[in-house]
């Protein structure tokens, strides 16, 4: 990371914050890929804080995590960085990955994610085959953390994770077919599509009050009629709302 205090004329010199390291390849159980290596946020409470979060792929485990770390100097160092997704989900065999980073007023942060710990749900929305699968559906979870504006130990955790989604999508998904076309989210201009892309359109906000996310799935139905019956369930953005007051008094 750098950094310009006199409207990017110069900058300072680099600060490491970490080694992000992305999935290799295609994720398993959807053939897909991701946008988002990493991310950052400053704090708008306490001036010289800012924060990091990305992705770290477990080479050992052969899955994703996400990570946290931050700067109470104005970029000049960073904490070590910490895991954002529960410890149970570290050696779980599921993936969290894709994360976004919010600050907003007295000191809250949040992290969140895209999180495969939850099994396939038994939905129209969910190729059958997957139903009941692990590591394969995708929810999204948000970490809260509080900044006391100290200038050492001053971010902590609040709380575990908390799913933000109601329901779980299927990134395999959509199968269906338009006049004959597929309609999948293809990273290549090809039909049949070689493999998938997990748009990159994911957003956190932090305000008094919420935490806004926002993120695609494909669990509701378009409009667009498909081929094989029914409507198409494409990669659509929802905005979900989250309030603060559920992580706790004082956050």
């Amino acid at each position: 990371m750098t950094k310009s205090s006199d409207d990017g004329a110069t900058f300072s010199p680099w600060t490491k914050v970490a080694f992000a390291h992305g999935y290799p390849g295609d994720f398993v159980n959807g053939s897909f890929r991701d946008g988002i290596l990493a991310n950052f946020a400053a704090s708008p409470t306490y001036p010289g804080h800012a924060y990091v979060t990305y992705e770290d792929f477990n080479s050992a485990k052969g899955t994703m995590d996400v990570k946290f770390a931050y700067t109470t100097d104005g970029a000049n160092s960073f904490s070590l960085p910490i895991t954002v997704n529960d410890a149970s989900t570290v050696d779980d065999g599921t993936d969290q990955f894709q994360p976004s980073v919010a600050a907003g007023p007295a000191g809250a942060v949040a992290v969140a994610f895209y999180d495969r710990r939850a099994l396939c749900p038994d939905d129209a929305s969910v190729a059958p085959e997957n139903v009941g699968d692990a590591n394969t559906c995708i929810d999204v979870s948000v970490q809260a953390y509080r900044d006391n504006g100290a200038t050492e130990a001053a971010v902590s955790s609040v709380g575990t994770n908390a799913k933000m989604t109601d329901f779980a999508w299927d990134p395999s998904e959509p199968r269906q077919h338009v006049e004959g076309i597929g309609q999948i989210a293809c990273y290549r201009h090809r039909d049949p599509c070689p493999g998938v892309f997990i748009g990159d359109y994911f957003g956190l906000a932090v305000s008094p009050g919420n935490i806004y996310g926002l993120f695609v799935s494909t669990h509701y139905p378009s409009g667009v009629p498909a081929d094989e019956g029914g409507k198409v369930y494409y990669q659509q953005a929802i905005l979900a709302t989250v309030p603060r007051s559920g992580f706790g008094a004082g956050y």
